[in-house]
C-alpha cells in the first residue's frame, strides 16, 4: 500500500514537529529532532530507534539510494510519514533540507548513568552556551574516542536540534550527561579521574601534562571560561600558547587541541 502524503501546512503533526524547536516542549515530551540523511544514518548505527521518520523524496540528494534509510527504520518498527515539499520545508530547521527529519527520544543522562573504563579520557564542558560549539566538541570526542562528555551547569540541552545537527549525530554515539558542578566533581573523585582545566591564567603549557592515566579535560563558557570552583578542583591548570593579539581560541578549538595532545600521549604509551 502506498504511503499517504501530508501536503497541508496546517496539519497537526507538522505543528507538533515545529513545537519541538522549543526547549520546554522537548523536555516535556522527552523528545528531540534529527534532521539530515547523514545524521540520521549515524544515529541508527548507534542504536537509536526513531519514533517517526518524516521524509520527502523530492528533496533527497539521491532518492534511489537514500530511501534505504526509510526501509531501515520501517524494519525497526518505526513509523514513517511522507511529506510534500512545501510541508517538509515548513518543519525543517535547516536551510537546504535533504528530505529527512526524525523524532527520537531525548538524550537524558546523569553522571551516574555513565560507564567508563579504568583509565578514561573524558571532556567536561562548563556553561558552554552555543549549540554549535557543543556539537563541534562532540564530533572531536567521537573521533578521538572520548569515553564521556559532561555538560556542567548547561545553558543549552543535549537535545537542541542545532546541537544534534552540529554534532552530525555524534550526540547519539558518544556517552553524554548533564550535571551541576558538585555532581561532576563528585563523579570525578569517585572514579579517580584527574581534572585538567584550561585557562589563560597559568604558566603551565597543555603539552607539559601527563594525560596517560584517568583524565578529564575541562573547558569553560565562551566568555568567562571555567568557574573558580572548577579551577580550584583541578589537578592541573593548563594553557595553549597564543602568539597573536587574541588571548584565547574558540572553546571547541581549544578542546580539540588539548584532546589530541592526550590522544597522542596515550597512543605512545
Amino acid at each position: 500500500m502506498s504511503e499517504l502524503i501530508i501536503t497541508s501546512l496546517a496539519n497537526a503533526r507538522l505543528k507538533s514537529l515545529v513545537s519541538l524547536r522549543r526547549r520546554r516542549a522537548r523536555e516535556d515530551a522527552r523528545l528531540t529532532l534529527i534532521e539530515g540523511y547523514d545524521e540520521l544514518s549515524l544515529a541508527l548505527d548507534a542504536g537509536v530507534v526513531p519514533r517517526t521518520v518524516f521524509h520527502c523524496p523530492e528533496l533527497m540528494l539521491d532518492a534511489a539510494v537514500q530511501q534505504d534509510v526509510v526501509r531501515r527504520v520501517q524494519a525497526l518498527g518505526s513509523d514513517t510519514q511522507r511529506l510534500g515539499r512545501a510541508a517538509f520545508e515548513k518543519v525543517a530547521y535547516r536551510e537546504g533540507p535533504d528530505g529527512f527529519l526524525a523524532v527520537v527520544d531525548s538524550v537524558l543522562r546523569s553522571c551516574a548513568d555513565l560507564s567508563v573504563g579504568s583509565a578514561p579520557l573524558a571532556l567536561i564542558c562548563q556553561g558552554v552556551e552555543k549549540p554549535g560549539n557543543l556539537g563541534a566538541m562532540l564530533r572531536t570526542a567521537d573521533a578521538a574516542g572520548i569515553e564521556a562528555v559532561v555538560a556542567v551547569d548547561p545553558v543549552t540541552d543535549w537535545s537542541n536540534p542545532n546541537l544534534v545537527r552540529a554534532s552530525k549525530g555524534t550526540v547519539f554515539s558518544v556517552p553524554v550527561a548533564s550535571a551541576d558542578t558538585s555532581e561532576v566533581l563528585a563523579w570525578l573523585s569517585d572514579h579517580g579521574i584527574a581534572l585538567v582545566a584550561t585557562t589563560p591564567d597559568t604558566d603551565l603549557y597543555y603539552t607539559d601534562v601527563d594525560y596517560t592515566g584517568p583524565v578529564a579535560i575541562a573547558v569553560g563558557a565562551e566568555k568567562h571560561g571555567l568557574t573558580d570552583e572548577i579551577l580550584a578542583a583541578a589537578a592541573y591548570k593548563v594553557r595553549i600558547p597564543m602568539a597573536g593579539r587574541a588571548n584565547s581560541l574558540n572553546v571547541a578549538t581549544s578542546a580539540a587541541v588539548v584532546i589530541y595532545e592526550a590522544v597522542r600521549q596515550r597512543r605512545g604509551r
